[in-house]
Order: C-alpha cells, then structure tokens, then sequence
C-alpha cells in the first residue's frame, strides 16, 4: 500500500531518530522470506534491542543524511531490510548471521559503523565485536594483571626463605 505525504515524512522522521543514535546499520536482502520467518526476526530483533525496519530505499537515504550512515545512501539498492543497533555495535550484525543460517534467503548487504560503509561480508566481524559485559570484563582483567603481578612480586621473597629454610632442614636431617 502507497505511503502519502505525511506517512513518508513520519518514516523519515523516525528512521533519522533511529540513526541518530544507532551504534551500526546492517542492510539486508530479505526478498523469499516468509511472513512467519520476518516476524521471528523482528521478535529476536526486539529482545536484542535491534531496530528492525523495511521502508524505501528513498526514505532510508533521506533518513540518514547528517549521520554517521551517510555513507551508504548510494549503495541502498534492492529490497533491503534495515537493522539498527540500538544497545551495543554487533547486536545487529549478531542478528543478522544468527538468522541467516537458518534462513538462506537473508543475505547481508551492506554494513555501516563509524561513518564508514563496507560490504555484507563484513557483517562476521560487525558480529564479533564483544558486547559491553565482555568488553568490561576484558578492560577489567587488564586493570587487574598489573595488581596480581605486584602482588606475587612482593610474596617471592617471603617464598624463596620458605624454600631455603626447608632445604636447608632437611640437609640437616639427612
């Protein structure tokens, strides 16, 4: 069904709130999916604070202008599905992959983080990138080796008297 005026200019406002402040964009090729399989999607998409959208490929590049997503105005070609990570950079190349194995059909087409545009090839390491539990866990192990380091620094002499006294106790008993 046609969109008028004032519905095309809705979508628009809301797509351009949304990539306000999306941390990345996976674009994708949706075409055979079945109504069933798009409405799992948008529920997976929903509990992994991903913002799930198909609208024209006009209104989405009207959406992004004075984004970070600018950059992929000229490669929104075909009937795509929008994906917009809401919550942290990979949730929507995660999606994205995650459903893709079981549905062939959903092929990524393009993916956007940090004002640069790459191929949908790249949505395996958009889907890498930890989630922010991991990344606190990974800087927080880092804060932590120094700490550790120190403290076993500060122990070995108390170790190597322990060590010596013992030797040299058990050369006197022998």
């Amino acid at each position: 069904m046609a969109l008028n005026l004032a519905q095309k200019k809705e979508v628009v406002a809301e797509l351009a709130n949304v990539a306000s402040s999306a941390y990345s964009l996976v674009a994708a090729e949706y075409a055979g999916l079945t109504v069933g399989q798009l409405t799992e999607l948008r529920k997976k998409a929903r509990q992994s604070g991903v913002y799930l959208k198909v609208a024209k490929n006009t209104l989405v590049a009207r959406a992004v202008e004075g984004t970070d997503y600018e950059c992929v105005k000229d490669s929104l070609v075909g009937p795509l599905l929008y994906a917009f990570s809401k919550e942290d950079p990979g949730a929507a190349g995660r999606l994205i992959k995650d459903f893709a194995k079981g549905a062939d059909k959903l092929k990524p087409a393009l993916v956007a983080i940090g004002g640069k545009a790459y191929p949908g090839s790249h949505v395996d390491v958009l889907a890498s990138l930890p989630t922010r539990e991991q990344a606190l866990s990974m800087f927080l192990s880092v804060l932590v080796q120094p700490a550790t380091m120190l403290v076993r620094l500060l122990s070995e002499p108390a170790s190597q008297i322990a060590r010596v006294t013992k030797a040299a106790g058990e050369k006197q008993a022998a």
